[in-house]
């Protein structure tokens, strides 16, 4: 009788320890601000039945790559234009294979920032600009660029551009392309740098304070948790999406980035 009871106390334990581990869930982030901010909500899924787990990247591509081959559920890091350019890149024509926007969660305007300067003023004829080499952020680098009158775009919205867009350059500015996270490195070594806020951050730079120029809260560059076609509506995306634009998480982002990061729900 003792050794039923025992088996039957044991299996409960079990039974109740898989009802904790709850569904679960692989996303795909950058570390500042949204892996901070998916390890906030992480008790609030678990209680809902969501084991979350974080995956961080510290570049663009590959969240993208795993969440497309399933290897993981989901990502949330990038904006809508750079989720288009990604997938018209990687998928081509066939949409069926397109990831999908599930929520937008929030922005971080983007900046420039100089260790030599103190204005723009004082960018002289012939600085040098770091820029990121992704589409679309490159796009929005020289939009921000364009609304400060340093330069002009042949199309002053292609959220795409390049420097091969540049209308006019009277400046004669040169432009240094690299990928969104190497730009913090070359901050002491070019005029004027680019850099995406999340990465920003990483440096310990802070926008409201360093950056030179900076997009306005009306920026149209929020940040979306994305999946993909088959697994956007699953029970545990959709509590994800709903914990991410919970009062819990705006109050986090508004206390803890100072401006910095803005919600967008």
């Amino acid at each position: 009788m003792k050794k039923v009871l025992l088996f039957t106390a044991l299996a409960a334990a079990l039974t109740a320890s898989f009802a904790n581990a709850g569904e679960k869930l692989v996303v795909a982030a950058t570390p500042v601000p949204h892996a901070e901010i998916l390890e906030l909500i992480k008790p609030t899924l678990a209680k809902e039945g969501v084991d979350l787990q974080i995956k961080v990247f510290t570049d663009y591509v590959q969240p993208n790559v795993q969440v497309g081959e399933k290897r993981l559920d989901a990502n949330y890091f990038q904006t809508l234009p750079y989720l288009n350019s990604f997938n018209q890149g990687k998928y081509k024509d066939d949409k069926s294979k397109y990831l999908v926007t599930v929520q937008g969660v929030h922005v971080e305007p983007f900046g420039g920032y100089s260790s030599k300067y103190k204005t723009l003023a004082e960018l002289p004829d012939g600085a040098t600009i770091a820029i990121p080499n992704e589409g679309s952020n490159s796009g929005r680098a020289l939009i921000l660029l364009q609304k400060a009158g340093l330069i002009e775009l042949k199309d002053p919205k292609n959220a795409v551009a390049t420097p091969k867009d540049i209308a006019k350059n009277p400046h004669n500015f040169k432009f240094k392309e690299l990928e969104s996270a190497l730009l913090p490195r070359v901050l002491n070594e070019v005029d004027l740098d680019m850099i995406n806020t999340n990465y920003a951050l990483e440096a310990k730079l802070n926008p409201q304070k360093d950056a030179l120029l900076i997009e306005g809260a009306d920026s149209p560059y929020v940040n979306f948790l994305v999946a993909r076609e088959d697994n956007k509506n699953s029970d545990a995306i959709q509590k994800l999406a709903k914990a991410l634009t919970s009062p819990e998480v705006k109050a986090f982002i508004e206390k803890k980035y100072s401006g910095a990061v803005l919600p967008a729900f």
